[in-house]
């Protein structure tokens, strides 16, 4: 899995493609914690559940269904009586919550991820895997472990998304100053 200090940073990075839509606080935090949620399936470690179970890490918390449900009701209840932004409020959740099973996908270790999940509980990575796997166990990753895990986010994660936002910024003041 990605860290825990990666995953929020894809809700931050798309804050700019999503403009109005998403500058409520309630919304940004929300879409942080969506980025997290996937994890909570970590608790079933503790209760017995096999790894490639259904509910087991990487299963059905981190498929693509999954995301587009908890997308759909937390926009249901963000702009609830007036529907002003429902879709573009909907987009920015579920891109939020898929992105963790996405950048798990990246990683270079695990059973995979269960994207089709409930429909299928058949693993997948993506045929490039620069991410390192980050340990589950805390006092491992402070201990050493997690020093090559926040290098290789840092490269393929942060890196890329900096530019990107960077990019998309200099590109709408750009425009603002031409069109004035």
């Amino acid at each position: 899995m990605a860290t825990l200090f990666t995953h929020p940073a894809i809700a931050i990075g798309l804050i700019p493609f999503f403009g109005k839509a998403v500058k409520s606080k309630a919304i940004i935090f929300s879409a942080i914690i969506l980025t997290l949620l996937p994890d909570l399936d970590v608790i079933g470690f503790r209760l017995g559940v096999p790894y490639a179970d259904l509910f087991g890490h990487r299963g059905f918390t981190h498929s693509l269904f999954f995301a587009v449900v908890v997308a759909g009701i937390l926009s249901w209840l963000f702009t609830r009586p007036q529907k002003i932004y429902f879709f573009r409020i909907w987009l920015y959740l579920a891109l939020c919550t898929a992105s963790h099973g996405i950048l798990d996908a990246f990683t270079n270790g695990g059973l995979g991820v269960a994207f089709f999940s409930p429909f299928s509980n058949e693993r997948h990575f993506f045929s490039f895997t620069p991410i390192e796997v980050s340990t589950l166990n805390l006092t491992h990753f402070f201990q050493g472990q997690g020093i090559p895990v926040i290098k290789s986010e840092l490269i393929w994660v942060w890196l890329p998304s900096l530019i990107t936002v960077t990019a998309l910024l200099s590109i709408k003041l750009l425009h603002r100053l031409i069109t004035k």
